[in-house]
C-alpha cells in the first residue's frame, strides 16, 4: 500500500497529494490534505451508453462524521441522506468539471469526494474541487484541464486565501473561484454589500492563486510520468447539417426576427419547420445518405445546432436578441406585495418577462431554527430559503418528488443573497423561512426568487437593512467576438455560453454565481459582466420598490410576538428549575413559548403581547440579584407554622421567620399575616444556599402598595 506523496507550498501552507495508495480499483484517486483536513477524491469511467445525447456525469460529496470525531445524531446512528451543505459541495464540484469534458463523450463518469478528516481551520470543499481535477487526470479521462479552485475572504482591507471557518464568519466576502489555464470557469460568492470593484479585484486575486495550483498539477503529472489525455474534436458527418442549413436557415432566421411573438409562438413555429424537414427526409430513398444520417437523435441535435448557430450569429452581427431587446435591456417587470391573506405572514409576486415567482415569508420562534447534523461547525440555521420548481412552470408534466440538487442550489443562492441584509438576532429574534414557488420559468428564476423574497420579507414586517434585487447575465463568445447579455431568458441560457447571476443592494453585491459552458473566460470579461449587471439591478430594484417602499410597520396578526432580552448565563438553571418545573410553570401560567440560549438570550413567543410581558417580568424577577437591606412590596403566598413566604419579585420568594414578624412575640403566624396580604419587607440576609430571609421588624408598612 505504498503510495507517493508530493507537497505543494501554497500561500504559506502545505498541501499534500498522495497518489497510488488509496482506492486502487478506481480509475484515478488522490488524497488531498491540508492541515488535518483530508479529502479522498476518485474519478471512474465506465462504458458508454447507446442512444443518449448528454454527458452522464455524477459528482458526489460524501461526509463522514467520524472526520470530526462525532457520531451521527439520527435514530440509526449512521449517515444517510446527504445534508444540504454536502449537496451544495457536490454541485460546487460538478459545475466547473462538467464543461471541461468533451461534448461528444457519452461514457458514464463518476467523481466521488469523501471527507475523511476535518480541521476547522481548513474547509474541505475547495480541496475537493481541485482534487476532482487531479483524480480525473490520473484516470486518463479526456479532459480540458487541469482545473483548480480557491476560496477568497476579505478581512479588513486584506484578501485571505482559503480562510478558516472562523475567518469566513468574520469576513466581508466568501468567494470561491475555479479556473483553467484559459480563464475563470466558475464563481460562487456571498458578500456583505461589497462594491463591484472590490469583488472584481477578489476574483482576479483568486484566479492568480488558481494558476499556481494548475501549474502544480501539471508538475505532478510530469513527475509521475502521466501524459494528459487531451480531448480531440470528434469528426462529424457534414451531410445532414449541410442539408438542414440549406433547407431551414431562411425559415429559422425569419422566426428569430419576429421579435413581437411570444415564446410559445416561436417554439411552435420552430417545431413546424422541423416537422416539415422531417417530412422531406422521410420522402427520400431509404439508401439516401441524408436519410441514413438523420437516424436516431441526429436530426434533432443537428436542428438544435443550426438554431443555436443562427441565434448566436444574430446577436453577434446585429446586436438583436430573439425578443428584440438590446443587449443590456431588461424584460418588462411587474411586482406586487401582500398578494395572499395575512394568514401567510408575508407574500409577494414578482414577474420579469415570462418568469414568475411567488414568495411567501413565515416568522417563527427560536425553537424553529434548523439543526444541522453535518461537518460544518455552524450547528443551526435561523434563515431558511426554499425553492420549488413544479413541472407546470415550463408547461410539462412529471412526477413531483423531493427537492433535487437544482432546487437546493437555487434556494441556497437566494438565501445567501439575503443574509447580509437581515436584521440582527438581538433586534429581531425571529427565525425566518421564505419559500419561493416558481410559477412560470423562462430564465433566471433564482434571481426572481431573490426579488420576490425581498418583497415578501418587507411585507412580513422584517426590518431589512436594504432591499436586494438580482439579474442573470449571459454570454455569446465566438473566437474573439464576445457579447454580454443582460437578463437572459431561457433560450439564451440554453444556447449561450454563460449563466452569471448577480444579486445585491444599491450599496453593493451580496451574492454571485457564475457557470460556464466553455472552458474558461478572461477576468476582464467577468468584470465587464459584473459592471453591466449593476444598472440592471438598480432598474429592477426601482420597480420592486414601487410595490412596497419599506417594510411594514406592523406584523401579521397571525405572526407570533417575540420579546428578547438577556439574563446572566449563570442563572439559566434558576429559570429552568429542577426538572424544568419552573420554566414549565411560567409557560403554563402565561400561555407563552420560551427559548433560552446558552449565552443567556431569552426569547418569549406569544400571540398576546401582555402575556409575553408578564413572562418577561417573571423571568427578570427570578434572575434579578437581591441584596441585603433592599426593601420590597410583596405578596404573602404561603403560611407555615414557622413563618410566611412572600413573593418579592415575579417568581422570586423569600421567607419571614415567625421571630421576624413583629417586635413583640408572635404566637401564631396568622395573627400577623395571611395569604394574599400585601406587605413591605426588608431583605435581612441571603444564606450560603441562596435562600432569601426577610423581616418585618422595623419596616414601616405602606398604605399603598409600592416596590422600593
Amino acid at each position: 500500500m505504498q503510495g507517493q506523496t508530493q507537497s505543494i507550498s501554497f500561500d504559506g501552507r502545505e498541501i499534500r497529494l498522495t497518489t497510488g495508495r488509496f482506492a486502487p480499483q478506481a480509475g484515478g484517486s488522490v488524497l488531498v490534505e491540508c492541515g488535518d483536513t483530508a479529502v479522498l477524491v476518485t474519478a471512474t469511467r465506465s462504458g458508454g451508453r447507446e442512444g443518449i445525447d448528454f454527458l452522464p456525469l455524477i459528482c458526489d460529496y460524501e461526509e463522514r462524521l467520524y472526520a470530526a470525531g462525532r457520531i451521527p445524531g439520527s435514530f440509526m446512528r449512521r449517515e444517510s441522506r446527504p445534508p444540504e451543505r454536502a449537496t451544495l459541495i457536490a454541485r460546487l464540484i460538478d459545475r466547473p468539471m462538467r464543461p471541461l469534458f468533451p461534448s461528444w463523450m457519452r461514457d458514464d463518469l463518476q467523481i466521488v469526494a469523501t471527507c475523511l478528516s476535518l480541521d476547522e481551520r481548513v474547509p474541505p470543499d475547495v480541496l475537493a474541487v481541485t482534487g476532482a481535477s487531479l483524480a480525473t487526470l490520473l484516470a486518463k479521462i479526456p479532459f480540458h484541464g487541469p482545473m483548480a479552485a480557491v476560496r477568497v475572504g476579505l478581512l479588513g482591507d486584506d484578501f485571505v486565501l482559503n480562510p478558516s471557518y472562523r475567518e469566513i464568519e468574520r469576513s466581508e466576502l466568501d468567494l470561491v473561484v475555479a479556473g483553467t489555464p484559459e480563464g475563470v470557469i466558475m464563481v460562487e460568492a456571498g458578500a456583505n454589500q461589497l462594491p463591484e470593484q472590490d469583488v472584481i479585484e477578489a476574483i482576479d486575486f483568486g484566479y492568480e492563486a488558481v494558476c499556481e495550483l494548475i501549474k502544480a498539477q501539471q508538475a505532478l503529472l510530469k513527475d509521475l510520468g502521466i501524459e494528459q489525455v487531451i480531448p480531440e474534436a470528434k469528426t462529424e458527418d457534414p451531410t445532414l447539417p449541410a442539408f438542414l442549413e440549406k433547407e431551414c436557415s431562411a425559415a429559422i432566421g425569419e422566426v428569430l426576427q419576429h421579435f413581437e411573438q411570444t415564446k410559445a409562438e416561436r417554439d411552435e413555429k420552430l417545431d413546424a419547420i422541423k416537422a416539415e424537414v422531417v417530412t422531406k427526409i422521410a420522402a427520400l430513398a431509404e439508401d439516401d445518405p441524408i436519410r441514413l444520417a438523420a437516424s436516431g437523435k441526429a436530426l434533432g441535435n443537428s436542428y438544435k445546432g443550426l438554431t443555436k448557430k443562427l441565434m448566436r450569429g444574430q446577436i453577434l452581427k446585429e446586436g438583436k436578441r430573439v425578443d428584440g431587446r438590446s443587449l443590456d435591456q431588461v424584460r418588462p417587470i411587474s411586482a406586487a406585495a401582500g398578494v395572499l391573506p395575512k394568514r401567510v405572514h408575508g407574500s409577494a409576486l414578482f414577474q420579469r418577462g415570462l418568469t414568475q415567482v411567488l414568495s411567501c415569508a413565515t416568522l417563527g420562534t427560536p425553537s424553529d431554527a434548523q439543526e444541522m447534523d453535518d461537518l460544518n461547525p455552524s450547528t443551526e440555521k435561523t434563515y431558511l430559503h426554499h425553492y420549488n420548481f413544479p413541472p407546470y412552470s415550463v408547461g410539462e408534466t412529471r412526477p413531483m418528488r423531493s427537492p433535487g440538487r437544482r432546487e437546493i442550489g437555487h434556494g441556497a443562492l437566494a438565501e445567501r443573497a439575503l443574509i447580509p441584509v437581515l436584521p440582527s438576532k438581538e433586534s429581531f429574534p425571529y427565525v425566518l423561512r421564505v419559500v419561493s414557488e416558481c410559477l412560470s420559468s423562462n430564465g433566471s428564476t433564482s434571481m426572481g426568487s431573490v426579488c420576490g423574497s425581498t418583497l415578501a420579507l418587507m411585507d412580513a414586517g422584517v426590518p431589512l437593512k436594504a432591499p436586494v434585487s438580482g439579474a442573470a447575465m449571459g454570454l455569446i463568445k465566438e473566437g474573439d467576438e464576445v457579447r454580454i447579455l443582460t437578463d437572459i431568458q431561457g433560450i439564451e441560457d440554453f444556447l449561450g455560453d454563460m449563466d452569471f447571476k448577480v444579486a445585491g443592494t444599491e450599496k453593493g453585491i451580496t451574492a454571485l454565481q457564475m457557470d460556464m459552458k466553455i472552458t474558461g473566460l478572461a477576468v476582464k470579461t467577468v468584470a465587464d459582466a459584473v459592471n453591466q449587471a449593476r444598472p440592471a439591478r438598480l432598474h429592477i430594484l426601482e420597480k420592486m420598490l414601487s410595490a412596497i417602499e419599506k417594510p411594514r410597520d406592523t406584523l401579521s396578526p397571525h405572526a407570533p410576538r417575540l420579546l428578547s432580552f438577556r439574563i446572566d448565563p449563570e442563572l439559566i438553571g434558576t429559570v429552568i428549575g429542577p426538572g424544568g418545573r419552573t420554566i414549565k410553570g411560567i409557560t403554563e401560567r402565561t400561555n407563552t413559548k420560551i427559548d433560552i440560549e446558552d449565552g443567556g438570550i431569552v426569547t418569549i413567543a406569544s400571540h398576546d403581547g401582555a402575556a409575553a410581558e408578564e413572562a418577561q417580568r417573571i423571568i427578570e424577577g427570578l434572575t434579578r440579584r437581591v441584596s441585603e437591606g433592599e426593601q420590597f412590596q410583596g405578596t404573602v403566598t404561603r403560611v407555615i407554622p414557622i413563618g410566611a413566604f412572600v413573593e418579592i419579585l415575579p417568581g422570586k420568594e423569600g421567607m419571614i421567620h415567625i421571630s421576624q414578624l413583629s417586635e413583640a412575640r408572635v404566637e401564631k403566624v396568622e395573627d400577623v399575616v395571611k395569604v394574599g396580604d400585601q406587605v413591605t419587607v426588608r431583605v435581612r440576609e441571603i444564606d450560603n444556599r441562596g435562600r432569601i430571609n426577610l423581616t418585618l421588624r422595623g419596616v414601616p408598612q405602606a398604605e399603598e402598595p409600592a416596590t422600593v
